[in-house]
């Protein structure tokens, strides 16, 4: 499973930098609230796009 985040992560260099340094600034930094919101709002799109994308978990 570890190996398959991996390739999936690797496959789409763009989307994992943004996810990435999106993560980082909302734990590292304190960012005005309505930037926070749209910045939470964006990591929870790309943890759902990769989610479908990856399905790690077929039922």
């Amino acid at each position: 499973m570890f190996k398959k985040i991996m390739t999936g992560l690797i496959e789409r260099p763009f989307l994992t930098s943004i996810y990435v340094a999106d993560l980082a600034i909302l734990l590292l930094h304190k960012p005005p609230f309505i930037f926070s919101l749209v910045m939470l709002g964006a990591l929870i799109v790309m943890s759902m796009y990769y989610g479908q994308k990856l399905a790690l978990f077929k039922s």
